[in-house]
C-alpha cells in the first residue's frame, strides 16, 4: 500500500530542479560532488557517460555515470537528490536504443584487447643516479684505454715505417752492384743471338 507524503522535505536540495533536468542513459555529464578533506570542503567534478537511470523520479533515484581515468574504467552510482551533489550539467546528448548501457563494459574490454594484440614489447626502464655515475665512470674509464691503445698503436706504426724506409746505398756498394746488372744484360743479349741463329737453320 502506498501513502502519499505531502509538504515532507526529503533532501534540502531543490529536487524539482533535478527531476526537470531529465538524466537518462547515453548523457554524457559533470557531477560536482562536495568531499570533506581535513574539516575543509571542496568540489570534485566526475564527469563520465551515464550508464543506467533507476527508481525514476522518486525519493530513492539513482544514477550510474562510468568514464575511463589512466586507462582503468571507474563507475560510481550517485544518488539524484543527495545533497552531497552540489551541481549535475549535462555536456551532451547521445541517441541510444536502450535503458541500460552496461553492454560498453564489453566493449571497452573487447577494444582494449584489439589494441594488445598490434602493441609489441619494449623493454625501458629509468636509470637511478648511482646507475648514471658508474656508467659515467666506466665511460670515462673506456675513452682512457682507447686513448692509450691509440698511442701504442701510433707508436708501433712510426716504428715500423721506420725500419722499412730503404738505407742509402754508398758509392762503393753501387760500384758493386752495377757489373752484376752488366752481366745479366751480356747473358740476355746472347741467348737472343743464340735464337735467331736456331730460327735461320
Amino acid at each position: 500500500m502506498k501513502a502519499a507524503i505531502s509538504g515532507v522535505n526529503i533532501s534540502p536540495v531543490n529536487m524539482e530542479e533535478r527531476k526537470t533536468l531529465g538524466i537518462k542513459a547515453g548523457d554524457t555529464v559533470k557531477v560536482h560532488q562536495k568531499i570533506q578533506d581535513k574539516g575543509k570542503t571542496r568540489i570534485q567534478i566526475f564527469e563520465g557517460l551515464v550508464l543506467a537511470r533507476k527508481h525514476g523520479d522518486e525519493p530513492g533515484a539513482t544514477f550510474t555515470v562510468r568514464k575511463v581515468a589512466s586507462g582503468v574504467g571507474v563507475e560510481k552510482i550517485y544518488p539524484l537528490y543527495s545533497p552531497l551533489i552540489d551541481k549535475i550539467e549535462i555536456v551532451k546528448r547521445a541517441k541510444v536504443r536502450r535503458a541500460k548501457l552496461y553492454y560498453i563494459r564489453e566493449k571497452v574490454n573487447r577494444e582494449i584487447k584489439r589494441q594488445m594484440r598490434r602493441m609489441s614489447l619494449v623493454s625501458l626502464a629509468t636509470e637511478s643516479e648511482s646507475e648514471l655515475a658508474i656508467k659515467a665512470a666506466e665511460e670515462q674509464k673506456r675513452l682512457e684505454e682507447e686513448a692509450v691503445a691509440k698511442a701504442e698503436a701510433d707508436q708501433k706504426a712510426a716504428e715500423e715505417q721506420a725500419a722499412v724506409t730503404p738505407v742509402e746505398e754508398t758509392p762503393a756498394e753501387e760500384a758493386a752492384s752495377t757489373p752484376a746488372e752488366d752481366e745479366t744484360v751480356e747473358v740476355l743479349e746472347e741467348k737472343l743471338e743464340a735464337a735467331k741463329e736456331e730460327e735461320k737453320k
